[in-house]
């Protein structure tokens, strides 16, 4: 008879961790796509314009020159260079290179933090809905994952006396990320004054996750490392990828503390090494080369969401606030009387469309969609023509 062996079992600090929604949902829609469905995909947050083609260049010489071998962990000093002064112009912050730390995407720079900086007991305040990776990375450190509702009344802010209210003796950290995922809410000036205020006044750090820093349809979002004295108790995590559409090359970078460099440093050395010098040298480029493509990019944005949010409003049953920042819609669907992840399975099974469910990103996501207009006119025209035909056939009934 063969024993089994109680060896042969996966580490319960597994199960801390959640999938990314987003490639679930593609999963299943190019599943229905081999059967033959046509599908508009809405789910995935990324931008459908190609990498521009200086950074692509960039990338193709470095490989040519060799640029293909290990590296320093914490990134090309070129390169670190470069971001210093990115920060001082965008953020009005000097910043020494050294205290910043290049990693292969901003996901894993985040991860990394959130576990040099939490332990059992601590506890880590973060705006819900959001991002899956925080709740995951606050969990796997063995932390507690507080969250604070936005408010779809403050378009997507804080209720700032909630987040008051949820600090504790307690609170190690507390999350930003602004312009948001999924709502693209932006906070305010004031919003982050008061924010910076309450960590000062109960010695709290913040986290703040601004990958989607360029992203914008008014005004610059405010950042907290702009505040005096702040730089020194937060860590900024930003990248690549939305604004360069650079996804796939992997490329983030933060600005930390003094301290807690080494400590990110080592946890990039023991798991991937270094970023790419090739990957590195693009991300150079992307910052000193002409920014048109980026711009233009924007400009094509902000008619995609004007047309996705005003034939979102002409739906039954829908309504949804004006998008400030970033590429999502996220519509208030709670009227058509079903969860979320059902109408979501609905619109993809039925209408061939791919979103995601609130849920997705938290329980406080629950009556809302995730859309990412972040495609052409014509399939944001043709989702809204099969979205419609759904959501009539439930407000109906």
């Amino acid at each position: 008879m063969r024993r089994t062996s109680t060896s042969l079992r996966v580490s319960s600090k597994i199960d801390r961790l959640s999938a990314d929604s987003a490639f679930v949902v593609l999963a299943r829609a190019q599943a229905l796509e081999a059967r033959g469905m046509n599908v508009v995909h809405l789910e995935i947050g990324e931008p459908c314009f190609d990498t521009p083609l200086n950074i692509r260049e960039a990338g193709r010489q470095a490989i040519a020159d060799g640029m293909t071998r290990y590296c320093n962990s914490q990134g090309l000093v070129a390169l670190r260079e470069e971001i210093a002064r990115e920060v001082l112009r965008t953020r009005g912050v000097r910043v020494a290179p050294e205290r910043i730390i290049v990693g292969s995407g901003a996901k894993p720079l985040i991860f990394f933090a959130l576990l040099a900086l939490l332990d059992d007991g601590d506890e880590a305040i973060y705006p819900a809905p959001l991002f899956p990776v925080f709740q995951s990375a606050i969990g796997f450190a063995g932390a507690r994952a507080v969250p604070v509702r936005l408010q779809e009344s403050l378009d997507f802010r804080f209720d700032l006396d909630e987040l008051r209210a949820r600090v504790t003796p307690e609170t190690r950290l507390i999350v930003l990320n602004s312009p948001h995922n999924p709502t693209g809410g932006v906070l305010s000036s004031d919003d982050v004054e008061q924010v910076a205020q309450l960590a000062v006044e109960r010695d709290i750090l913040v986290l703040s996750d601004e990958i989607y820093d360029h992203m914008y349809y008014e005004e610059p979002p405010a950042s907290i490392m702009s505040i005096d004295g702040l730089d020194e108790r937060t860590v900024l995590v930003t990248g690549f990828s939305k604004t360069y559409a650079m996804t796939g090359w992997r490329l983030g970078y933060a600005v930390v503390p003094e301290w807690l460099v080494s400590p990110i440093v080592r946890l990039i050395n023991s798991s991937v090494s270094c970023t790419p010098q090739f990957v590195q040298m693009a991300g150079l480029e992307a910052l000193s080369g002409p920014q048109s493509d980026s711009m233009e990019m924007m400009r094509a944005l902000k008619e995609r969401r004007d047309l996705m949010v005003e034939g979102l409003n002409a739906i039954p049953g829908m309504s949804c606030r004006v998008p400030h920042g970033a590429f999502y819609a996220f519509p208030n669907v709670s009227a058509l009387g079903m969860s979320s992840a059902a109408l979501a399975s609905m619109l993809l099974d039925d209408g061939g469309v791919a979103v995601l469910p609130g849920t997705a990103f938290g329980p406080e996501g629950e009556g809302y969609l995730r859309l990412c207009f972040s495609t052409s006119t014509e399939q944001i025209r043709e989702a809204l023509v099969r979205t419609r035909r759904i959501a009539s056939r439930l407000y109906g009934a």
